[in-house]
C-alpha cells in the first residue's frame, strides 16, 4: 500500500524500526558508565567463547568415534578422556552462556528501568490537556508493553539470533576449509532456505494471530460488561441475548484460533521438509566421503551433529522473529510518547517564584482549549496579600479554567497572569504550584495511609506535622477512632473515605503545604448541608491571613468575600461584595433568590418528613432550581 492510501509502507516500517533500536542502543550504552560498557563488552566476550566451544566439541565426540572404531586395546583408554572432555565442553557451554546472562542482566535491566521512569518523568511533565485526552488503560498498557518488548528484544536478538547466526558463520567456515566446498554449501543454502521459508509463512500467519486477538478481545468486553451489568440484564430478561453475543464473538476467535494453528502446522512441516533436505544431503556427502576413504565415521558424526546444533535455535526462529517485531512496534509506541512535546515549558532563563504576601492579578487575561472556542474574554481582577475573593456563576462560564491557569496548567492567549507582580510564565512552574494551595471539589486520594495522603502536602513532613495538620482541619479525632489510626488504608481514590472525611484530609494536606495562596474549587458543593457547614467552618480557619480564591457553587459559602466576580460566557458581568451585588438586582440577585428557593423547598421537605414519619407524596418531582447554576 502506498504511503497516500493511509497505510504505513515496509519501508516507512523499517525505518521506523531502525530509529527504535537506534534509540535503544543510546541506552545500552550509556554514556558516562563504563561499568555498563564494561558489561556490554564481557557479556559479548563469553558470548563468543560459548560458540566456539559450542563448534569444538562435536570435534571431541568425532575423535571419540573414530578411536573406538579402530583397534580395541586403544579404544579402552583415550576414549575415556575425550568423552570426560565432551562433558567438560558440554558444561562450558552452558556455563559461558550463564555468565553472559549474568554479566549482562545489570545492563538490559538498566535500561528498562532508564526508560520506564524517563516515560514516567515525561508524562508528568506533559500538559493537563495531553491526560484529558488520553485514555489511561492504554497509556499504562503502552508503558507495559515497551518495557516489555525492550525485555524480550535484549533477551532474543542479542541472545539468539546472534549466537545463532554466529554459529552458522563458524560452521560453514569449517565445513569449507576442513571438507569440501559442497558442505558448506548445502549447509548455507538449507539455513537460507529456512528462514526465508519461516519470516515468509510467519508474516502470512500474523494476520491470523490478530483475527485472534481482536476476537479474543472483543469476547472478553463483552462478557465483562455482560458480567457488570448483571441487574440490567436481569430486568430486561436478556440472558439468551447476552449468550448469543458472546458466542458470536467466541465463535469468531474459534475460527482465527482453527487458522492459525492450520497455518502452525504447513509451517512446521515446510521446515521439516527443509531440515530433512539438509541433513539427508550433508550426510550422503558424508557416507560418500566414508565410502571411497577420505572421510572416517568420526567425521559423519561431526557433520551431523553441526547440522543437529544449528536447526535446534532455528525451529524458535517463526516465533522470534514475530515477536521481535512486535516488540519493535512495542517499544516504537514507547518511545513516541517521549517524543511528544511539551505544550508549557519553563523558558531557559526561567528562575523560582520570589517570596511575597501573595498578591494574585489577572491582566486583561483571554483564553481558549480550542482557538475557535474561546473560554475567558478580556478577564481582569486582583486578589490582593490576604484578602477573599470569590467567582460564581453558571456552569460552563470558566470558573475552573481560572483555577487551572493559576496553577499554569495552561498558558494564556492573551494578557497576563502575576503573583506578586512576577508574570508566571516568566519563572518556573514548580516554585508557582509550590506558592499555591488547592481544595478540590473532587478530592482524589492514593491507594495508601491516611498518613501518606496528608503528607503528600510535603512528603518530608515528620510524624508530628501531619498529627498538627491534622488536628488543625478537625479530623484527628475521626483518625485517632479508626483502629489502625493514621496507618488506615483509605482505598482506590479515597472510596472508604466519607465525602466529608475526603475533604478534610484535603484540608490537612494543604495545611500541611503551608501556601501563601489558598484556591478553593468548590470545594464544598458536592457535600450534604450539615456537612458542607462543618467543612466552610474549617476552611474559614486555614484560610484566614492567607490570600484566597474561591470558586463557588453555593452563593451562601462566600457572602463573607471582599469582592465576589459573577462570570458568565466568559466574561465578568458583575462585581462587588454580597450587599451590593443583592441590591444591584441583577444575574446575581437572581442567582441568590434561585437558591434561596431550593434552600427554602429542602428545608420544608425536612419538616414534613419529621413530622409525619414519611416523606411527602411529590417528594420525588421536586428538583433543586439551582442546578445548573
Amino acid at each position: 500500500m502506498s504511503a497516500s492510501s493511509g497505510e504505513i509502507t515496509d519501508d516507512e516500517k523499517g525505518k521506523a524500526h531502525g530509529r527504535t533500536l537506534r534509540t535503544l542502543i543510546t541506552y545500552l550504552w550509556p554514556p558516562g558508565r563504563t561499568d555498563l560498557k564494561a558489561r556490554v563488552v564481557i557479556a559479548m566476550a563469553f558470548l563468543v567463547a560459548a560458540k566456539v566451544v559450542t563448534v569444538y566439541v562435536p570435534f571431541l565426540l568425532k575423535d571419540a568415534v573414530d578411536i573406538l572404531a579402530g583397534e580395541r586395546a586403544v579404544a579402552i583408554v583415550v576414549p575415556v578422556a575425550l568423552l570426560l572432555a565432551y562433558g567438560v565442553g558440554r558444561v562450558a557451554m552452558q556455563a559461558f552462556g550463564e555468565l553472559r546472562d549474568a554479566v549482562f542482566a545489570k545492563v538490559g535491566q538498566h535500561a528498562i528501568r532508564t526508560v520506564a521512569l524517563e516515560t514516567f518523568r515525561h508524562l508528568h511533565a506533559l500538559s493537563l490537556r495531553f491526560h484529558l485526552e488520553r485514555q489511561t488503560g492504554g497509556l499504562s498498557r503502552a508503558i507495559e508493553r515497551g518495557t516489555k518488548g525492550i525485555e524480550f528484544l535484549l533477551r532474543f536478538s542479542l541472545f539468539n539470533v546472534l549466537p545463532t547466526v554466529l554459529e552458522i558463520g563458524f560452521v560453514c567456515i569449517i565445513l569449507l576449509v576442513r571438507y569440501d566446498v559442497a558442505f558448506a554449501a548445502i549447509t548455507l543454502v538449507t539455513v537460507v532456505a529456512y528462514i526465508a521459508f519461516t519470516l515468509l509463512i510467519t508474516d502470512w500467519r500474523i494476520k491470523y494471530r490478530r483475527s485472534m486477538n481482536r476476537a479474543d478481545s472483543d469476547a472478553n468486553t463483552k462478557a465483562i460488561d455482560s458480567l457488570l451489568n448483571y441487574e440490567t440484564v436481569k430486568y430486561f430478561g436478556n440472558e439468551a441475548h447476552e449468550a448469543r453475543r458472546f458466542d458470536k464473538a467466541i465463535a469468531a476467535y474459534e475460527k482465527a484460533a482453527v487458522n492459525s494453528q492450520t497455518s502452525l502446522a504447513a509451517l512446521n512441516i515446510g521446515q521439516g521438509v527443509i531440515i530433512a533436505f539438509g541433513q539427508v544431503s550433508v550426510l550422503y556427502l558424508a557416507a560418500r566421503g566414508i565410502v571411497d576413504g577420505s572421510l572416517t565415521i568420526g567425521d559423519f558424526f561431526l557433520v551431523n551433529a553441526f547440522l543437529m546444533q544449528l536447526y535446534m535455535p532455528l525451529n524458535f526462529l517463526g516465533f522470534v522473529y514475530r515477536e521481535i517485531k512486535q516488540s519493535l512496534v512495542d517499544m516504537e509506541k514507547m518511545f513516541d510518547l517521549l517524543a511528544i512535546g511539551e505544550e508549557i515549558s519553563d523558558p531557559p532563563e526561567a528562575g523560582p517564584l520570589a517570596a511575597g504576601p501573595g498578591e494574585v492579578r489577572f491582566e486583561h487575561v483571554s483564553f481558549g482549549y480550542e482557538s475557535r472556542r474561546p473560554i475567558l474574554k478580556d478577564i481582569s481582577f486582583v486578589v490582593p496579600a490576604g484578602a477573599k475573593v470569590a467567582i460564581v456563576g453558571p456552569s460552563g462560564a470558566g470558573k475552573s479554567t481560572i483555577s487551572r491557569i493559576l496553577f499554569r496548567f495552561y498558558d494564556v492567549q492573551d494578557g497576563r497572569v502575576t503573583i506578586d507582580g512576577q508574570d508566571i510564565r516568566d519563572v518556573t512552574q514548580q516554585s508557582v504550584r509550590a506558592a499555591v494551595g488547592i481544595v478540590p471539589q473532587d478530592t482524589v486520594l492514593f491507594n495508601d495511609t491516611i498518613r501518606y495522603n496528608i503528607r503528600y502536602g510535603r512528603p518530608a513532613a515528620d510524624d508530628a506535622a501531619v498529627a498538627e495538620a491534622a488536628r488543625m482541619a478537625h479530623i484527628e479525632g475521626f483518625i485517632e477512632s479508626l483502629p489502625d489510626g493514621f496507618e488506615t488504608m483509605v482505598g482506590e481514590r479515597g472510596l472508604k473515605l466519607s465525602g466529608g472525611e475526603k475533604q478534610r484530609v484535603a484540608i490537612a494536606r494543604t495545611i500541611l503545604k503551608d501556601p501563601r495562596i489558598l484556591l478553593l474549587d468548590e470545594a464544598t458543593s458536592a457535600l450534604d448541608s450539615a456537612t458542607e457547614r462543618e467543612i466552610q467552618a474549617n476552611l474559614l480557619e486555614v484560610s484566614r491571613n492567607r490570600t484566597t480564591l474561591v470558586i463557588a457553587h453555593r452563593l451562601s459559602t462566600v457572602v463573607d468575600a471582599d469582592e465576589i466576580l459573577v462570570l458568565d460566557a466568559g466574561r465578568i458581568v458583575e462585581r462587588g461584595r454580597h450587599d451590593a451585588l443583592l441590591a444591584l438586582d441583577g444575574q446575581y440577585a437572581a442567582m441568590w433568590r434561585r437558591q434561596q428557593q431550593a434552600a427554602d423547598i429542602q428545608k420544608q421537605l425536612r419538616e414534613y418528613r419529621e413530622t409525619f414519619g414519611v416523606a411527602p407524596p411529590l417528594e420525588q418531582g421536586v428538583n433543586n432550581p439551582a442546578d445548573g447554576d
